[in-house]
């Protein structure tokens, strides 16, 4: 597994300031993605021990308020062992900061991972070229949802972020 890049102080990927990991590699390879350079699984760094001790203790500053986890495609097969692995041990070191990921993956295709049990947000669903607007808030096309796992967890059903 490798990732792509570490952002220390993210603003936007999810509410407050943020420690951001773009994991590499995704084979949905949507049209005008933001991230094309995450595509190839062979690019990026080592994902290993070494860099979930570095994205935690970026993460101890008081003033980050989660972190979040993108790609390239955290929860593709090759990427959700290590993605697991980080969610785990961040939210075990950090229980009251957010854990946010994004994925082309719909919830219902992925919902019974065990990286669920940690995941406080997940944006769901492919980009969408046709359907993108700038002004949605933590998504770039309309058929993107950001859920609240937690509650959707507790009521078996799909419940929308409000923040």
């Amino acid at each position: 597994m490798r990732f792509n890049r570490i952002r220390k102080m993210d603003i936007s990927n999810g509410p407050g300031v943020r420690v951001a990991i773009f994991m590499q590699g995704c084979p949905f390879h949507c049209k005008n993605c933001f991230n094309p350079e995450t595509w190839d699984f062979n690019d990026g760094n080592p994902f290993d021990d070494e860099t979930i001790d570095e994205v935690l203790k970026l993460c101890e500053m008081s003033h980050i308020a989660g972190l979040s986890i993108l790609g390239g495609e955290p929860m593709h097969p090759k990427n959700i062992e290590g993605t697991t692995k980080l969610a785990r041990m961040f939210k075990e070191k950090f229980p009251n900061k957010t854990l946010w990921s994004w994925t082309g993956f719909t919830y219902e295709q992925i919902k019974d991972k065990e990286v669920f049990n940690y995941i406080d947000v997940l944006v769901d669903g492919q980009f969408v070229d046709e359907l993108r607007n700038p002004n949605l808030k933590w998504k770039g096309s309309s058929n993107q949802r950001v859920i609240d796992i937690k509650k959707t967890r507790e009521k078996n059903e799909i419940v929308l972020y409000e923040d």
